[in-house]
């Protein structure tokens, strides 16, 4: 049973984090956290310590915090997805621009790019973004290719121009896994793998995400049977949709006790449209339509127009095309103000740095609003009752704009 003083107050709570797409160990969000956490109470004048963790699962740690006086208890755990994605990035360089005309095709032809761009141009030239520089990677290399055939062929000797060639065709080779060895400051090959993973399924999830999907529900459903005041599940980016999921797995499996832990969503960041968009993304679809009128949870959607890397203030139910003529209730759509929460000094610094600011709403802000990541995850008050009376973003974009609207069997 719950040991909540009264309505809306937590002392113990089972935070859930579910990242986007990455193939780097969870230990990153650990440390982010440990982090962020001091900074964001040096400014805000509370305190959070961090202590391994003190339940079972795969990765996680456990965070003691005393904010407005009250002493609180959270557990995080990571829910790992990180080799799926390992396993879905493509191991040669052929085989990553074939990814890129397999995944543009599927945007284009389907017309989903186009749609997309009515709703936020951001994350599509983010998109479009490795494509650009993958092409131009290839035409560079090319060109080395042309010069080293090109020069040859100047001596008029026939042997002398095809040595040209191959010496240009070892240098243009050289010069493409050089660009590859360089990703991680070009972000190029990560982007085009993030991108086809679900273009490749044409929005729909592949195997090994679903039976991921049915382990994190388990996950959650044994902390909802437990003795904490509230379970918190958070979503980032493209963990967002998987979370989405995921609950609405939990819901309609009749999994979450009605007199256990308040249910919390929290997504951040979120790329939904990516996805749910895609012809056959019925599944992801009819979930968000399910979940979207349930009393079971809160969920609470926050986003910055700062961020170029998410569709900024987009409803993900509504954009989709699946929100019911009546009954809706989620998601509160918040902005993080990134402009507002940020000094001048920081926005200057972190403007133009586009992937790190994706990952802000984790991080501490100096100028904090209502939103504070760590306020949520290690404060005394659950979701529904840090944001009861906060009405949603007048900014927020909530018409329809998917043309594949139809949803598999909720």
């Amino acid at each position: 049973m719950s040991s909540v003083p009264s309505a809306g107050q937590v002392r113990r709570r089972r935070v859930f984090y579910i990242p986007g797409y990455d193939p780097i160990h969870p230990r990153r969000y650990r440390e982010l956290y440990r982090k962020e956490s001091a900074e964001q109470a040096r400014i805000s004048g509370y305190s959070v310590t961090l202590k391994p963790k003190t339940t079972k699962g795969p990765y996680g740690w456990h965070v003691s915090s005393e904010q407005e006086g009250v002493a609180v208890a959270a557990d995080v755990e990571v829910l790992v997805w990180s080799d799926i994605v390992r396993g879905s990035m493509s191991n040669t360089i052929p085989a990553t621009y074939a990814q890129l005309v397999r995944t543009a095709w599927t945007y284009i032809a389907s017309g989903v790019l186009w749609r997309l761009m009515r709703l936020r141009k951001g994350p599509v030239i983010a998109a479009l973004y490795p494509v650009g520089m993958l092409l131009a990677q290839l035409l560079a290399a090319l060109l080395l290719v042309w010069l080293g055939w090109r020069l040859g062929g100047l001596t008029g000797l026939p042997w002398v121009a095809l040595i040209g060639l191959v010496l240009g065709l070892a240098a243009g080779v050289y010069l493409l896994r050089w660009f590859r060895s360089k990703d991680g400051t070009f972000f190029a090959y990560y982007l085009m793998h993030d991108y086809a993973y679900s273009a490749r399924w044409r929005g729909a999830n592949p195997p090994e995400l679903e039976a991921r999907i049915g382990e994190f529900a388990d996950r959650i459903a044994e902390a909802l049977s437990g003795e904490a005041d509230e379970v918190l599940v958070v979503g980032h980016s493209s963990g967002a949709h998987v979370g989405v999921s995921v609950l609405a797995d939990l819901i309609r499996a009749g999994r979450v006790p009605a007199d256990g832990p308040t249910l919390g969503f929290l997504t951040l960041g979120q790329v939904v449209p990516m996805v749910s968009f895609l012809p056959e993304a019925q599944r992801l679809r009819a979930d968000l339509h399910f979940l979207c009128t349930r009393d079971e949870l809160a969920w609470v959607d926050v986003s910055a127009p700062g961020d170029g890397c998410a569709f900024a203030l987009c409803d993900p139910v509504a954009v989709s095309g699946v929100a019911p003529a009546r009954g809706k209730r989620w998601p509160l759509v918040l902005s993080a103000a990134f402009t507002q929460t940020l000094s001048p000094a920081r926005w200057a610094e972190l403007r133009w740095r586009f992937f790190r600011l994706h990952f802000q709403y984790l991080c501490a802000f100096d100028r904090v609003g209502d939103y504070d990541y760590f306020r949520i995850t290690a404060g005394p008050q659950t979701l529904a009752a840090r944001y009861r009376d906060r009405a949603p973003s007048k900014s927020r974009i909530d018409r329809a704009v998917s043309k594949y609207t139809d949803m598999g069997a909720a």
